[in-house]
């Protein structure tokens, strides 16, 4: 039974002198389960501990420190004489001694404690091998295949490598189980299937402790735990312990080169408690039964040879070690392990000289530097990579002028060298670093301290006798734990998530985040948006985007093109032409989970399925059976078809009733003998995307039948504008308990007009986490894990209640917590080292306020996530009083995303961009409209129809169009063309009136109108031209009546120039034309059929007006001004003579400014082109899958322009 175990004395235990070199310990007798530990004061006194460390050991020997959670070491103690502290163990002690180690006790008083132990009696079996034997287990009979197969054991290993276990059968199929270097290794030999498996992060197995090792098995499942850590894999093909059952060995393999395995070293240590399928194999050899045989040595004990190792705990460690001096050879040795790749190992002054010894570790590998007077007398190196945690032997010998370094005793990593210098030996020689002061001239102490283990020391040929060391007889130290090697895996478990590579130091673990996709201490958080809508609303274009479609949560990125209107594209090829019964799986750039997470964000999705048919049907009439259908993701058979909805077998024809047979609900069905389609779009989430197509009907004469089946396209992210209004300060939501212990990230957009109010807020008993407003320009991420309160406070050098969207990140990991805000740096603040790392949380978690109701939050917050979870803020406010869902506002944030004359209209959930009065297109009016005119082509807008002049001919013309009568026009738009001279613009009124816009024969932008005189402006290839004219007249441009591009039809006079320009009309690209607030050529290309809009000749659209197009495309060489691009803003101002005077001044000061914003446009434009142009080299090297994606789109895009763009 379970019960106390071992106490001490009424009085208690308080050795005489109070420091950290004191421990009490326990010897229980035998090897016991400790469940649970109590300490109280010393009786009666003020002598109390106030936390303390608990070792154990199975010897007295080698000590191991009991950890309670991941890295916390210290128990909590007690804070009085009287009260009992009692801690339950989180994980039982089997061992038969423990020892408590005070770290701190009451200051105004000395070490004093009291201790109670509670636990069981331990029973167990052990058996012992010395390196050089096995136990081997034949079966007698065939033995029952067990439903789930189970092989466990303990062991101790003294060495880091040898054989455990090995499981053959008859038929040469075995399973092996083998220490590597102080790591476990599982092989598993199925004919010609190897699996290996190593436990990942798993090391220091050799560390002379108990590990415990599971190996489990079902069918072709494996699972493989070692010391609760398990790895999960696949047998390539199913296997039977019952064939495996022929022999078992342990320790080693038996005959030398069995299986193949002729370097195979033998097992030294122990095992404990070995059971195969719930058989005692220790017990069973002890009967000494016909199965069991043995080869070699062993015993039913376990025996550890007298090893003390010691562990340098900080940079102020050290031992120092006496030697005999003036000897003529120096012989040094010892084993060292660590995780540093720097520090030093041993120093020494040199005997009857001015200088020193120092062998230290640099990069991970041992170097020797010998000085006097300063100067080098030999740098030598040797081994390498001896920072991995393992043990590492080193000699060092000098005799007269010769020294020698050997790493692991391999005479090939061995290193000579002759100095100029008879070495002899010296009285002192100090490890792992100098005693504190600096005045020490036998030390040297440059190089900081060393943190790691040491044991097995030798001076001049002589071990050295650790535990007098310990009592301080031999030699002295400072800052160590003598008799345990206090080295941990930090990489142990791997807290660097989504596969971040983790290295590591003594005090700390690094996480390498490259090519992961995310960032961070712990390679927590997406560096990608979480959709395209988010990416839009940074102000991206359009193109390839990897995005993480539920955040820091365990999906990965991918990659999906984005149009900028919230579509999300997944490519695959997917037209076959099908003549036999057929069915076909589809694969996307994506896993099923990865576009499960987008679908459901998205606010639409789609998937265009196309079936062509000839005499082959979709529904069979007769019984109501299908004949084809689809599979979705939820693996369900689906019988409706593109166009239709679930449990409707019909196809879009039947919907809209225009099936070629109006008795059959989709055209295939009427099974004729000529080609026919049902086709449209599946837009049903829950079912979306098809991964399987299966198509039956095609086994009859001339039954044949092809599908289509087109990308998945999803549109908008309901969580980025999904958000609540908090109205009054006692106002909160609510929502189930935050989970994060380890990784937990909170983002969120605010607006606010308040000075304060909390964000968020979730308690626990102890820790809590908080992110809140404290005043208009800070914003504070406080919590607590149980290490104390901690808080990051981010200013900001604006106000952040300007009831504007602002963007809040706060981020907590075991290693740091950061915050940001909006787009100023992320600050960041370091956890404590071993401390508490769980976050442990119990409230409600309170969103726009506090539990306690107090310090609300007045405003709006939205998109807010948890650990890339998005909470329904919304859904929650429609019930909740003094909250409402949505909130309006959003043009006073992003309106600036509106561009070229864009209005900013106010949507429920966002906003949109009203591109009307625009000469621009696309979702932020930043889609260049252009087109292609070919000879003779003529685009007329007409402003005005000439009969209702006729009409009112005695009335002013202006009375009838008062917005086409202004005294300032406003024309802008770009061309490319080879021809001149061309006509590139010509408006008319109705009183004969015009103004034409030319390029000369010379290459010049010339604006003409009767009546004025203008300056022809040069437009050279390679430059942006913005010319201004100023034209001062005494009459108005009245009553325009149309603008006309390209070449005039329209009889009428007009001047020698603009005829010449007009004979040939334009050839080339205009695009993005605006005339005050009309667009012409967007008019003509988007809203022909409703707009008083005229065209002639040859029209095409086209995406010639870029820049990029131009530059990537353009073929034409014939001509200097061949693929530039000129961008004319023209201001005509008609206004009296009498203000001539100061229009002119003005003017003068636009046309400057004009210029400056001119050339820094240009400069831009030629730095991006040129970027451009080189970015098709750098695709050579994109990662594949990307690639065939975006062939894929750029074969689509093609096809689809299908020759329409022109470049000249």
């Amino acid at each position: 039974h379970c019960g106390t175990m071992a106490q001490s004395s009424a009085g208690g235990w308080s050795p005489l002198v109070s420091n950290k070199y004191q421990w009490l310990q326990i010897d229980l007798g035998e090897r016991t389960e400790i469940t649970a530990v109590a300490t109280q004061g010393g009786y009666g006194s003020s002598d109390w501990v106030t936390s303390y460390l608990l070792m154990f050991s199975d010897s007295g020997r080698n000590w191991k420190q009991y950890r309670q959670e991941e890295s916390i070491w210290a128990f909590s103690g007690n804070t009085n004489a009287d009260n009992v502290v009692y801690y339950k163990l989180q994980h039982s002690i089997k061992a038969r001694f423990l020892r408590f180690v005070p770290l701190d006790w009451n200051p105004n008083g000395r070490i004093g404690m009291r201790i109670e132990v509670y636990g069981c009696t331990y029973r167990s079996e052990v058996i012992g091998f010395d390196g050089k034997s096995c136990l081997i287990y034949r079966s007698s009979q065939k033995l029952m295949s067990a439903l789930k197969d189970v092989m466990s054991l303990k062991f101790k290993a003294l060495q880091s490598d040898g054989i455990l276990l090995h499981r053959e059968a008859q038929n040469g199929d075995h399973i092996t189980l083998e220490l590597i270097k102080g790591k476990l290794s599982l092989l598993i030999n199925l004919g010609n299937s190897f699996i290996r498996s190593n436990v990942i992060g798993i090391n220091l197995l050799d560390d002379q402790h108990w590990h415990s090792v599971l190996i489990e098995h079902f069918n072709n499942q494996v699972n493989f735990t070692v010391d609760k850590h398990t790895n999960h894999f696949h047998a390539k093909r199913e296997f039977s312990y019952l064939d495996l059952d022929y022999e078992l060995s342990f320790g080693g393999i038996p005959v030398p080169g069995k299986s193949g395995m002729l370097s195979r070293k033998y097992f030294h240590g122990c095992f404990e408690n070995i059971y195969c399928n719930g058989m005692n194999i220790i017990e069973v050899a002890k009967s000494q039964k016909s199965q069991i045989s043995f080869v070699g040595n062993m015993s039913f004990s376990c025996v550890e040879p007298p090893v003390v190792p010691v562990t340098f705990l900080s940079s102020s460690s050290y031992l120092a070690l006496p030697g005999t001096s003036g000897q003529e050879e120096l012989s040094i040795s010892f084993q060292f392990r660590t995780w540093n790749k720097e520090g030093p190992l041993l120093s020494a002054k040199l005997h009857q000289a001015s200088g020193g010894l120092l062998l230290y570790l640099s990069d991970g590998k041992v170097k020797v530097s010998l000085h006097k007077q300063g100067k080098a007398l030999s740098d030598i190196t040797a081994g390498t990579g001896l920072n991995n945690g393992e043990w590492h032997s080193v000699s060092f010998s000098a005799k007269r002028n010769r020294i020698t370094v050997t790493v692991d005793n391999d005479v090939t990593m061995s290193t000579h060298a002759s100095i100029p210098l008879h070495i002899y030996s010296e009285d002192t020689f100090y490890f792992g670093g100098c005693p504190s002061g600096g005045n020490n001239t036998e030390c040297d102490s440059s190089f900081g301290g060393f943190q790691g283990c040491m044991r097995l020391f030798s001076i001049g040929n002589k071990p050295v006798d650790m535990i007098a060391v310990q009592q301080n007889i031999h030699g002295n130290f400072s800052d160590l734990q003598i008799d345990l090697c206090g080295i941990i895996d930090r990489c142990l478990p791997n807290y660097c998530e989504h596969g971040g590579e983790c290295s590591q130091s003594w005090n700390s673990f690094y996480c390498n985040c490259n090519n992961t996709g995310y960032k961070g201490a712990t390679c927590h958080y997406p560096v990608y948006e979480q959709s395209c809508e988010a990416y839009k609303h940074r102000g991206n274009t359009s193109g390839f985007y990897n995005i993480d479609s539920d955040g820091s949560g365990p999906l990965g990125p991918f990659l999906v093109y984005c149009n900028m209107t919230g579509e999300v594209m997944n490519f695959l090829n997917s037209q076959f032409s099908l003549y036999n019964p057929h069915s076909v799986f589809f694969k996307y750039s994506a896993s099923l989970d990865q576009l499960r997470a987008t679908i459901n964000h998205a606010e639409h999705c789609e998937q265009e399925l196309a079936y062509h048919c000839k005499k082959s049907r979709l529904l069979d009439k007769q019984d109501g059976m299908p004949l084809s259908w689809w599979i979705g993701r939820t693996n369900e058979t689906q019988t409706y078809w593109g166009g239709s909805l679930p449990t409707i077998q019909k196809c879009t024809c039947g919907l809209e009733g225009s099936c070629i047979d109006s008795q059959h609900y989709c055209n295939c069905d009427a099974d004729q003998d000529e080609w026919t389609n049902d086709t449209g779009f599946l837009s049903y989430k829950d079912h979306l995307p098809v991964t399987k197509i299966v198509i039956t009907d095609t086994d009859r004469p001339n039954s044949e039948a092809a599908y289509k089946l087109g990308p998945l396209l999803c549109q908008g992210d309901k969580a980025f504008w999904n958000s609540a209004s908090f109205n009054t300060e006692t106002s909160y939501l609510h929502f189930p308990t935050f989970h994060g212990e380890l990784s937990a990230d909170v983002s969120f957009f605010f607006k606010t007009t308040a000075s304060s109010g909390v964000f968020l807020e979730n308690l626990g008993i102890q820790d809590f986490i908080r992110i809140e407003l404290y005043s208009p320009s800070e914003v504070i991420f406080s919590f607590d894990v149980g290490n104390g309160p901690s808080e990051i406070i981010m200013q900001t050098l604006t106000s952040l209640n300007d009831n504007q969207w602002h963007y809040v990140k706060a981020e907590r990991n075991i290693k740091e917590a950061s915050l940001q805000v909006d787009q100023l740096p992320q600050k960041s603040q370091a956890a404590p080292p071993d401390g508490h790392i769980r976050l442990q949380l119990n409230s409600q978690l309170f969103v726009g306020g506090t539990a306690s109701r107090q310090k609300g939050f007045l405003g709006c917050i939205r998109s807010l996530h948890l650990n890339g979870v998005a909470l329904d803020l919304e859904e929650r406010a429609k019930i909740t009083p003094g909250v409402e869902p949505g909130c309006p506002g959003h043009c006073s944030s992003y309106g600036n995303l509106c561009h070229n004359g864009g209005k900013c209209r106010e949507k429920y959930s966002g906003f949109s961009c009203d591109c009307t009065f625009s000469a621009y297109a696309g979702p932020f009016c930043k889609k260049e409209i252009s087109a292609y005119f070919g000879t003779g082509t003529s685009v007329t807008y007409n402003f005005q129809e000439y009969y209702t002049l006729a009409k009112n001919s005695s009335s002013h013309a202006s009375s009838f169009y008062a917005d086409m009568t202004l005294n300032r026009e406003a024309i802008t738009f770009t061309f490319q063309t080879t021809r001149m001279p061309s006509l590139l613009l010509y408006v008319s009124s109705f009183y004969k009136e015009y103004l034409s816009i030319l390029l000369t024969k010379n290459g010049e932008c010339s604006a003409t109108q009767p009546g004025s005189t203008n300056e022809p402006h040069s437009c050279q290839p390679g430059f942006i031209l913005i010319p201004r004219h100023e034209l001062l007249c005494c009459t108005e441009f009245n009553a325009i009546k149309s603008l006309t591009l390209g070449k005039i039809l329209e009889s009428g006079d007009v001047d020698e120039e603009t005829m010449k320009a007009n004979s040939q009309g334009f050839i080339g690209c205009l695009s993005s034309v605006q005339f005050n607030h009309i667009a012409p050529l967007k008019a003509a290309l988007l809203h022909s059929s409703s707009a008083p809009i005229i065209i002639k000749g040859r029209f095409t659209e086209s995406n010639c007006g870029t820049v990029t197009g131009a530059d990537s495309s353009s073929s034409e060489t014939t001509h200097s001004f061949a693929g530039s691009l000129c961008f004319i803003i023209c201001m005509f101002s008609f206004v009296t003579c009498l203000s001539s005077p100061f229009i002119g001044v003005i003017a003068v000061v636009i046309f400057i400014l004009l210029c400056i914003t001119a050339i820094a446009i240009h400069i831009y434009q030629k730095k991006h082109a040129f970027i451009k142009k080189k970015e098709p080299k750098g695709s050579e090297n994109e990662d594949g899958a990307e690639s065939a994606l975006k062939n894929e789109l750029h074969v689509q895009n093609t096809a689809n322009e299908n020759q329409k763009e022109y470049f000249f």
